[in-house]
């Protein structure tokens, strides 16, 4: 049975840092692309960042570059993002995916197949 579990949500201050985490467990995780995706009540899913299998490959949506910081330890079968200066437009459910075939699409990442993802934790940024 596999499992993608996220943690590190919850509420930060405008300006301040947060890192999620999201491990796996059941699946080849060395084997798959990896991405954070996100969604704000009343809108689109968004493809945050994505990362490909042999880390060669980084993507990022224009709303977090320079900002946000994607990474996987293959050892640990996690993955990782690191977010800084949060603003309080980042407020949303943000779900960890594990997939293949990374393509991007105005500017965000996409992932074409998806097998596995996680149940999603929930970053809000308030004052």
């Amino acid at each position: 049975q596999w499992q993608l579990v996220e943690s590190g949500g919850g509420l930060v201050q405008p300006g301040g840092s947060l890192t999620l985490s999201c491990v796996a467990s059941g699946l080849a995780f060395e084997d798959y692309d990896i991405g954070w995706f996100r969604q704000a009540p009343g809108k689109a899913r968004e493809g945050v960042s994505c990362l490909s299998m042999s880390g060669d490959r980084t993507i990022y949506a224009d709303s977090v570059k320079g900002r946000f910081t994607i990474s996987r330890d293959n050892a640990k079968n996690t993955m990782y993002l690191q977010m800084d200066s949060l603003k309080p437009e980042d407020t949303a459910e943000y779900s960890c995916a594990v997939g293949a075939k990374l393509i991007t699409v105005e500017s965000q990442c996409v992932m074409l197949s998806v097998p596995y993802w996680g149940k999603g934790t929930l970053i809000t940024v308030s004052a």
